[in-house]
């Protein structure tokens, strides 16, 4: 039997009718199912991998369940369904959803992380960016006294470049934008290169590694040719991790150069959502301990009736852009 307080018959939720097409209806409320709780919103994150299905593939089909692609979601517990242990109503969480567009949405309770109540370092917790930002961070093994490069700083790479500093590295940020390389100073980097010129891009980095390149480069933007410049700034040896989400076709890659330089490459995204709840738990115990603070990182906030308007700035990343977050309370 469900434990839940009196909720609204229905809640606001936005629903992507087409690329472009967005519109707020008004939806049912669901009970929660053994298993479930249901979260009364007080944010979701605005992630680029949101762009495509907001610009239109070919591959999407529309309209998008209501509330879809929010996924980066955290509020408050508003019911509990049975066989749940553990938490309660009106607990603060961060979640594993898919529909954190809307003011109301349901998880797994196995999928979801409790946050500090009065804690402000987690008032805004987009906690899937967040946990995804630990695991990549993980599986990139980086060691005191390591050069890393990190390509595309946007709200990720910043995080990688603040973790990678935190770590003991040297970190090289290489990005297109001017406020791009500004957020990696501030978080961390000890070298910043305009990402203009492949070449020249190549002998600015070599210069500063001796020639030798980098033992670890993290691709971070998802486009074909910033994953070319990964893996030639890779040392003989070193790893190349790929952070960056490829979602617009295939890519093509340099398996003579993989190959001679014998490099280990990564592709740290995670699809287990226990691993995902490992992240977000390790990312929730750093910024609670002051070992980071992505703050800084939240440049704008939309309430849900803007949601169009905070897509439109994710594509267009207008200065100072690094992350959008829409907020319902």
């Amino acid at each position: 039997m469900s434990r839940a307080v009196r909720m609204p018959s229905s809640h606001l939720s936005a629903v992507l009718s087409g690329p472009g097409a967005l519109k707020l209806q008004a939806v049912k409320t669901p009970l929660p199912k053994p298993g479930e709780v249901i979260v009364r919103l007080e944010g979701c994150g605005v992630c680029g991998s949101n762009l495509p299905v907001w610009q239109g593939r070919p591959w999407f089909s529309y309209p998008l369940p209501a509330g879809s692609p929010g996924h980066e979601a955290w509020g408050r517990i508003e019911a509990v369904g049975g066989e749940v242990d553990g938490l309660k109503t009106g607990d603060r969480v961060a979640m594993l959803s898919h529909n954190g567009f809307a003011e109301v949405d349901r998880a797994d309770a196995r999928h979801v992380v409790r946050l500090p109540d009065q804690s402000p370092a987690a008032r805004d917790f987009p906690g899937e960016a967040l946990g995804c930002a630990m695991n990549v961070h993980r599986r990139a093994d980086i060691r005191p006294g390591q050069t890393v490069a990190i390509i595309g700083i946007g709200f990720l790479g910043a995080m990688l470049t603040r973790l990678a500093a935190n770590a003991g590295a040297t970190v090289i940020a290489v990005a297109r934008r001017r406020s791009s390389l500004a957020t990696a100073r501030l978080m961390g980097a000890s070298h910043l290169v305009e990402m203009d010129d492949h070449q020249r891009i190549l002998e600015e980095i070599h210069g500063l590694t001796g020639g030798i390149g980098c033992p670890r480069v993290i691709e971070a933007s998802g486009h074909q040719w910033p994953l070319d410049l990964a893996a030639e700034l890779c040392a003989e040896r070193g790893r190349l991790i790929i952070a960056g989400y490829h979602q617009d076709g295939p890519r093509q890659v340099n398996m003579q150069l993989w190959n001679w330089r014998g490099l280990d490459v990564i592709n740290a995204h995670e699809r287990d959502p226990l691993a995902y709840i490992a992240g977000m738990r390790a990312a929730l115990a750093a910024v609670t301990a002051g070992e980071f603070d992505p703050a800084p990182l939240y440049t704008h906030r939309f309430r849900l009736d803007r949601l169009s308007d905070a897509l439109d700035l994710l594509r267009d990343r207008h200065e100072p852009f690094v992350k959008a977050l829409i907020t319902y309370d």
